[in-house]
C-alpha cells in the first residue's frame, strides 16, 4: 500500500517529502490541537462543569493513564509500521479534541480526554522514536532544538488567533475545539498518504526491553514525569483560580512561553552540543528548584500576579531543555533498542502521573503552596541524578559509575 524508502536514500526526494520535513510537519500539526485544548481547558471545565482542584486532579490522572500504558506501542508495532501508527494516533488526537466541547460534564470531559490522550501519548511515543532513528547523532541536539521551535511557532499561531478572536468574534468553545482539532486530523491524514514509508538503517526490536545499563535514563524519566505533572496541572490552574485569569489572558501568557521557546530552543540545542547533557540538565534542575520554591512563596507570602506570570514563562523554558534527555539516551542506546525503549520510557515517565494529580488535588484544596514545595524537592533529587551522567556518554559509559565496571550490564 505504501512506498518504502530507506532513510539514507531519502536525499534524492524533494525536500518536502524527506524524513526531516515529515518530522517538521508533525511537530507543527500536533500543537494546533493540543495547545488549543490546553489554553481553553481550565476556563472550560470551571465554567461548564464547575471543576475544583479535586476534579482537575482526577481529569489529569485520567489523561495520563494512556501515557502509563504507552508500553502497549510495542505490541502495536507488531501489526503496524511506526510511521503509520504515529500518524493514526495524531489523527485520533485531532478528532477527540474537535468534539471536546460537546460533552460539558465531568464524565463526558473525562471520556473525551481519555480518547485524546491515547492519541497524544501514542503519537509522542512513536514521534520520539522516529526522531532518534532518523536524525544523525552529531546533528541531534540542534535539530531537536529546531523541532521544539517549530512546535512553539505552531502553538504561538494557535494562541495568537485565539487571543485576537475569542472576544472580538464571540467564539464558542465548540467552534474553537472543532477547528483546531479538525486541522490536526486533516494534516495527519495528509501525511499518511503524501509521504513514503521511511525505513531506518537499524531494524527495531518488537519486544519489551528493560536493560540495567539504562537505569539512570529510566530514573530521570520517572522524575521528569512527576515534576511535569505539577507544572502542567497546577501552575496554569493557579493563574485561573487564584488570579482570575480569563481565556485571552491565559492565552497571552502561553504565547509568551512559545515566543521564548522559538527564540531560545535552537540556542538550547547548541548548548547541549557544546556543554553536554550533564551540565545542561543540571542547569535545568537548579532553575526548576528556584522556580518551584518561588511558586510556593506566592501562597505563603502573598507574592503577586506579575511574579506568578514571570515564573510560568521561566518554568516553561526550563522544561524545554528536556530534549537533552533524548540525546543522552541516543548516545548510550543500541540502535535497535530505540523504539521499544521509547515506549518503556514513556510508561516510566507516566507512573507518577497516574496517581500524583489526583492525590495532589486533595492537597491543593488545603495547602496549595505545599504542592510546589514538593515539586522543588523532586527537582533537587533530579539534580543529584543528573550529576551521575558522564561528560561523554556512550554505550559502556552510561553513568559515572561505569568506570568502576567497564563491562556494560545488560
Amino acid at each position: 500500500m505504501f512506498h518504502i524508502v530507506k532513510t539514507q536514500e531519502a536525499a534524492r526526494l524533494p525536500f518536502w517529502r524527506r524524513p526531516i520535513a515529515l518530522l517538521v510537519v508533525m511537530a507543527f500539526a500536533m500543537p494546533i490541537a493540543f495547545s488549543t485544548w490546553s489554553a481553553l481547558l481550565n476556563n472550560f471545565v470551571i465554567e461548564s462543569a464547575g471543576f475544583t482542584g479535586i476534579e482537575i486532579g482526577w481529569l489529569h490522572t485520567v489523561r495520563e493513564i494512556p501515557g502509563f500504558l504507552a508500553v502497549g506501542v510495542i505490541a502495536l508495532l507488531m501489526l503496524f509500521r511506526e510511521q503509520v501508527l504515529g500518524l493514526v494516533a495524531l489523527a485520533m488526537l485531532g478528532v477527540a479534541t474537535a468534539v471536546t466541547a460537546y460533552f460539558p460534564s465531568f464524565y463526558g470531559i473525562l471520556t473525551v480526554t481519555m480518547l485524546s490522550s491515547i492519541g497524544f501519548h501514542y503519537y509522542e511515543t512513536v514521534n520520539q522514536s522516529l526522531q532518534l532513528q532518523w536524525i544523525e547523532k552529531d546533528r541531534a541536539p540542534q535539530t531537536l532544538g529546531w523541532l521544539v521551535a517549530t512546535a512553539s511557532a505552531a502553538s504561538l499561531i494557535a494562541y495568537g488567533l485565539l487571543m485576537l478572536t475569542w472576544k472580538t468574534l464571540n467564539l464558542s468553545y465548540e467552534m474553537v475545539y472543532l477547528i483546531s482539532g479538525g486541522f490536526t486530523a486533516v494534516v495527519a491524514l495528509f501525511c499518511l498518504f503524501a509521504y513514503p514509508q521511511f525505513e531506518a538503517p537499524h531494524p527495531q526490536k518488537k519486544q519489551f526491553i528493560l536493560r540495567k545499563r539504562y537505569w539512570l535514563y529510566y530514573a530521570l524519566q520517572f522524575m521528569s514525569g512527576a515534576r511535569r505533572q505539577i507544572f502542567v496541572v497546577f501552575a496554569a490552574f493557579m493563574m485561573v483560580e487564584r488570579f482570575g485569569f480569563e481565556v485571552q489572558e491565559v492565552t497571552g501568557l502561553l504565547m509568551l512561553n512559545f515566543v521564548a521557546n522559538m527564540i531560545f530552543a535552537p540556542m538550547m540545542g547548541g548548548a547541549v552540543a557544546k556543554f553536554g547533557e550533564r551540565r545542561v540538565l543540571m542547569f535545568e534542575y537548579l532553575g526548576l528548584i528556584g522556580v518551584f520554591l518561588a511558586y510556593g512563596g506566592i501562597y505563603y507570602f502573598g507574592w503577586g500576579v506579575v511574579l506568578a506570570a514571570a515564573l510560568y514563562v521561566i518554568d516553561h523554558m526550563f522544561f524545554a531543555l528536556a530534549f537533552a534527555l533524548k540525546t543522552y539516551f541516543q548516545k548510550i542506546a543500541d540502535p535497535g533498542d530505540i523504539a521499544p525503549t521509547a515506549a518503556v520510557a514513556f510508561t516510566i515517565n507516566h507512573i507518577a502521573a497516574v496517581f500524583l494529580p489526583a492525590l495532589l488535588g486533595y492537597l491543593w484544596v488545603t495547602s496549595p503552596g505545599s504542592v510546589f514545595v514538593l515539586a522543588a524537592g523532586m527537582a533537587a533529587f533530579s539534580l543529584l541524578l543528573a550529576m551521575l551522567i558522564p561528560r561523554h556518554p556512550c554505550k559502556g559509559n552510561e553513568t559515572r559509575f561505569a568506570a568502576l565496571n567497564p563491562v556494560a550490564a545488560e
